[in-house]
């Protein structure tokens, strides 16, 4: 199973709108795929579902992350980096069990100029010690709000040709 992650907890985010774009270009080569998105997180989790607690309303989100074997994170770009509720995510779940050995696919954007190349950077380091192998094909998407359209779509040619790329890198991988 695939779980892609919408790394924020922004409530109508661009993040959130590309996640959808992504899980329906996979469900579209008949893939199960799951998405979460970080504003479903229990809004108190930091203290109850850190350094091995667990409460009832993270529970089934843990066994979402458990039982995935493959992560597609969609990672916008806060302050020069990424998310801090996405570092937050990662610390509360389970460790070793929940990325280790595990594969990802990493995407940034922003509404800037680069794409969040320094968040995504930033984060397959945390990958890299975590044992979670991430491909190699990392996408940037700059002016998100350029790129998809009112329906959620990404319309330029050239991004939708490296998306392509990159599901079906991702796919095989």
């Amino acid at each position: 199973m695939i779980t892609i992650i919408a790394a924020t907890n922004r409530p109508g985010s661009s993040t959130l709108k590309l996640a959808k774009y992504y899980q329906r270009r996979l469900l579209n080569k008949g893939l199960e795929v799951k998405l979460l998105s970080l504003d479903e997180l229990p809004p108190n989790f930091i203290q109850t579902d850190m350094f091995g607690s667990r409460s009832a309303a993270f529970e089934p989100i843990q066994q979402l992350i458990t039982d995935t074997e493959k992560f597609l994170f969609v990672i916008p770009e806060y302050n020069g980096s990424f998310p801090g509720i996405l570092k937050a995510f990662i610390d509360a779940c389970t460790f070793p069990d929940s990325f280790y050995e595990k594969k990802a696919a990493l995407v940034g954007l922003s509404s800037g100029t680069y794409g969040n190349i320094r968040g995504i950077e930033h984060f397959a380091g945390i990958c890299s010690y975590l044992h979670l192998h991430v491909l190699p094909l990392r996408l940037h998407i700059p002016a998100v709000r350029k790129e998809i359209n009112a329906e959620g779509s990404l319309f330029e040619e050239k991004t939708v040709g490296f998306v392509n790329e990159q599901i079906d890198k991702f796919v095989r991988f």
